[in-house]
């Protein structure tokens, strides 16, 4: 984390969108955060000395207890936003990636009080926000399934 004159702080995150096969249709992982309640992928800040990848294999790791993940060449989807923490504009980048995962159990971290495994259309009415709805319409087209319709 960094600060821009000014006192906007800059963070960097990474995180998976992740997907699996079960029970016939390919479903993918939204997270219900513990503070905030909105639910997301799991992601989380960029720990000094880590790249982007190696940032969201550790961050989902800790979020879900997944670690066996196959990335899929070629995908980084890249979103920004801003918010306010204890009063303070901080402006944040997050890059995601996703893989394809065999299993489907997930050990929840402290941070978080609920997991989903949802089609397409399911995970798109659950996520809180709209940069997370066109992070996850990308990563369907990308391995081929039906995207909701273009988001602007």
């Amino acid at each position: 984390m960094s600060s821009e004159p000014g006192g906007e702080e800059r963070e960097r995150s990474a995180g998976f969108v992740l997907a699996a096969n079960r029970n016939g249709r390919r479903e993918f992982l939204v997270l219900k955060h513990r503070h905030g309640g909105h639910w997301a992928f799991p992601k989380g800040r960029i720990e000094d000395g880590e790249d982007e990848l190696g940032a969201a294999r550790r961050e989902t790791m800790e979020e879900t207890g997944i670690g066996d993940l196959s990335p899929v060449p070629d995908f980084r989807v890249e979103i920004s936003y801003r918010f306010v923490r204890d009063g303070r504009p901080v402006s944040k980048r997050v890059s995601y990636f996703l893989a394809e995962v065999d299993g489907d159990e997930v050990r929840l971290s402290a941070e978080h009080k609920e997991a989903c495994w949802l089609d397409h259309d399911e995970a798109s009415a659950r996520l809180t926000y709209e940069e997370s709805r066109r992070v996850l319409d990308r990563a369907a087209a990308r391995l081929g399934g039906q995207a909701a319709k273009e988001r602007p």
